[in-house]
């Protein structure tokens, strides 16, 4: 089977660099010492009152979850953003550009040495995140759909890294556009909401702003559906479902207005799933058309 001549280099430098290994020690040193000092706190409190509460051991794994969730947010725009602005800077993309690997070999290269990073990090945490099945609760089922969440997160994250990566000359341009479009995912979007919910809360209370169309039932309208480009609502959304036993978009529709269900509503994460892989696939085309010669003329080089 034939290799990815620029996966089997970047896997190479990256077998033979300490920044690998020091961003996992670094990573699960962190997961780990969160998820240690929860634990500690749960016991102790059980100790002092002598009660033993199974529900609250569900936080620890929530807590550890929401902890890999942002750093896997903040680690995988730092491995991608300097993918090929790194090349350009070190002078080396044309000579890439010149061989037989053409500009998709080389994003899809870049892509899949960034994947396996992340794999990398998620099955190192591994230990970690099963120290909740000590207490029961959580079944492995759940921590496998976690992770493949935790791969569809870094996937959004890496193309954005690689796009403008390719877009950008310099790397700290490029991670700091990459960083500004997750943060605008993030915050952005729900931010938003917040302010046409509040917008239209104002209307009802007599001023001429109204959104959403339902009479006294006032909501964000439309722009709820922009939180399906949002990572942090489909992780709240898992969590809650394995840890609280409820229907896991309820709380969706009640967000920022009440409204009927539909069925993007009724299948929330999926759609989600399916909206960050089309855009992660037309990050990753409009990157491999800027290392087109018509895209590198256009540009500038």
């Amino acid at each position: 089977m034939k290799v990815n001549p620029v996966y089997k280099r970047e896997i190479t430098v990256n077998s033979r660099s300490i920044r690998l290994p020091l961003i996992l020690m670094v990573f699960n040193g962190i997961l780990a010492l969160v998820a240690l000092l929860n634990m500690y706190s749960m016991t102790a409190q059980v100790e002092m009152t002598a009660e033993i509460q199974y529900g609250s051991f569900l936080e620890l794994y929530a807590f550890a979850s929401g902890i890999e969730f942002v750093m896997i947010l903040m680690v995988v725009p730092a491995l991608t953003a300097g993918s090929i602005s790194g090349e350009r800077e070190r002078q080396t993309l044309e000579l890439l550009l010149s061989t037989q690997a053409g500009g998709g070999e080389i994003v899809a290269g870049k892509l899949m040495a960034s994947m396996h990073s992340v794999i990398l990090l998620l099955i190192s945490s591994f230990p970690v995140m099963t120290l909740s099945f000590a207490y029961g609760g959580i079944h492995l089922e759940d921590l496998l759909f976690l992770f493949l969440h935790f791969l569809a997160v870094a996937l959004l994250a890496a193309s954005i890294g690689i796009f403008f990566s390719a877009l950008c000359r310099k790397t700290t341009t490029a991670t700091a556009l990459s960083y500004g479009t997750i943060t605008m995912l993030v915050g952005g979007t729900f931010g938003i909401n917040q302010f046409i919910w509040s917008m239209a809360n104002m209307g009802s209370s007599g001023y001429l702003i109204q959104v959403g169309g339902l009479g006294s039932q006032v909501n964000s309208g439309g722009f709820l559906y922009l939180l399906l480009l949002n990572p942090a609502v489909a992780f709240y959304q898992i969590i809650r479902s394995q840890t609280e036993n409820q229907d896991n978009i309820a709380s969706v529709i009640q967000w920022f207005g009440n409204r009927p269900s539909n069925l993007v509503l009724d299948n929330w994460i999926l759609v989600s799933h399916v909206l960050w892989v089309a855009a992660s696939a037309l990050l990753l085309a409009a990157a491999v058309k800027r290392l087109s010669p018509r895209g590198r003329r256009w540009r500038g080089k």
